[in-house]
């Protein structure tokens, strides 16, 4: 009875939104007369930008437009690449307080080999609310214990998982044990905290003994020639990538004790090269040791409280300036589910606190495509590049601004979300009830 109460519950929260969706449509457009921001190559007035399939055909100030093409004139517009979210549960959650539309975590602690993309929905009424903002591609992480599963990285568009999955990249994910408290919520005394550090950190050392160890019986099998594998071990097999350097790892920390012990242990462990530091929300107090280890970072999010009582309220929105003027890679990350569609905002608010327009601009476009590996498809407007890009009256990270057209993989998506439909069902709303 209760599973059928909270069926119908998601089923009235859908709303409208849960009818039929119009689909998206490929083929060849032109972008005319438009103001494109092509991240890597400058700004072009008055540009052409044809997407042709899945791909950008054409970009620039004097293009032909195809006898083929759809024109769609963008005078006093502005074309942007699609923005990437560096971190979220986009898909793996759908109504915060209904346990039975959350798919974001696993029972145990180690569970590396659980792949967040099978369990991204991509029917989520999420997804049209997020991209329609804007951003057209994210990391999808999951949550729970201290390795928790892969995230992956998707575009959001498909009828599948696998569709929206780019480039194959997935990455494992380490939620560094951490030295300070939970929230404020947490009672526990700091015996208790840091008797469960030592603790965690033990447990992390002791499975990658075990992950080196199963690397090496894989590689003396392969090299001797026998076909047979090790004994079957899941959780082993999913660490195997990241401990013979195929397969970066993504490190959750957010304290600096917690960060500063991540570094030292990727460097004991000879990943250093591997590591993606994720969170880092004190990121801006260590930021020389990441700068030195050359360790990238997806930061955020940016609209939060300082970590600490002491420091200045806006600290968070500065965090991300503070580590990229000390010379670290700077990406942003939302860590948001159901409000990924802000992202836009994090930028802004992170580009107004230090980082600058130009680099929060680089932060949820090219850096992240750079650091994920994938900004020879993504991350700028670029002939040869996947065609997720999106059509603005203005400054993206305005509140004001609306997005006016949108493709990802080249389909121009309908412009339509539950948000859209409610405000029309509302405004033009026919009761049927006489006065």
């Amino acid at each position: 009875m209760r599973f059928l109460s909270s069926l119908l519950a998601c089923l009235l929260l859908l709303g409208p939104a849960f009818g039929q969706k119009t689909p998206g449509r490929q083929g060849t457009f032109a972008l005319t007369n438009a103001r494109i921001v092509t991240v890597t190559n400058g700004t072009i007035e008055g540009g052409t930008v044809v997407v042709r399939a899945d791909t950008i055909a054409a970009v620039g100030a004097n293009v032909a437009v195809p006898n083929d093409a759809e024109v769609i004139d963008a005078t006093g517009l502005h074309v942007y690449p699609g923005m990437i979210d560096s971190g979220t549960e986009l898909g793996l959650v759908e109504v915060g307080s209904l346990p039975e539309t959350q798919d974001d975590s696993e029972i145990g602690d180690l569970t590396p080999q659980m792949r967040a993309l099978t369990a991204v929905n991509p029917n989520s009424v999420n997804i049209p609310v997020t991209r329609v903002s804007g951003v057209t591609t994210v990391i999808s992480e999951p949550s729970g214990g201290l390795l928790p599963g892969t995230a992956a990285l998707i575009d959001l568009h498909g009828y599948t998982p696998t569709q929206m999955l780019h480039g194959g990249v997935e990455m494992v994910v380490l939620d560094f044990p951490s030295t300070g408290r939970r929230g404020p919520w947490d009672r526990r005394s700091e015996e208790e905290i840091a008797k469960a550090a030592k603790e965690a950190m033990e447990t992390l050392n002791d499975v990658w003994d075990r992950a080196e160890l199963y690397a090496q019986i894989d590689s003396a099998r392969a090299s001797n020639g026998d076909a047979s594998m090790p004994e079957y071990t899941p959780s082993m097999k999913a660490l195997l990538p990241v401990v013979n350097g195929s397969l970066p790892l993504m490190v959750k920390a957010s304290a600096a004790a917690d960060i500063s012990s991540a570094l030292e242990w990727a460097e004991e462990r000879g990943l250093t090269g591997q590591i993606i530091l994720s969170g880092a929300q004190d990121g801006w107090r260590v930021a020389d040791e990441i700068a030195a280890a050359n360790v990238p970072v997806l930061t955020g999010p940016v609209l939060s409280i300082p970590s600490r009582e002491s420091d200045r309220y806006d600290k968070a929105y500065a965090n991300a300036g503070l580590l990229h003027d000390a010379g670290v890679t700077v990406a942003l990350r939302s860590g948001e589910a159901e409000n990924v569609r802000n992202l836009p905002f994090h930028a802004g608010f992170a580009a107004a606190y230090g980082l600058g327009k130009d680099a929060a601009l680089r932060a949820v476009t090219i850096t992240p495509a750079q650091i994920f590996g994938v900004d020879d498809r993504l991350g700028s407007i670029d002939v040869g590049k996947q065609a997720n890009l999106f059509v603005t009256d203005g400054d993206p990270f305005e509140t004001k601004t609306q997005v006016q057209h949108l493709f990802i993989e080249g389909y121009k998506i309908p412009m339509e979300s539950r948000h859209s439909k409610l405000y029309d069902e509302f405004l033009n709303r026919t009761p049927g009830l006489s006065e």
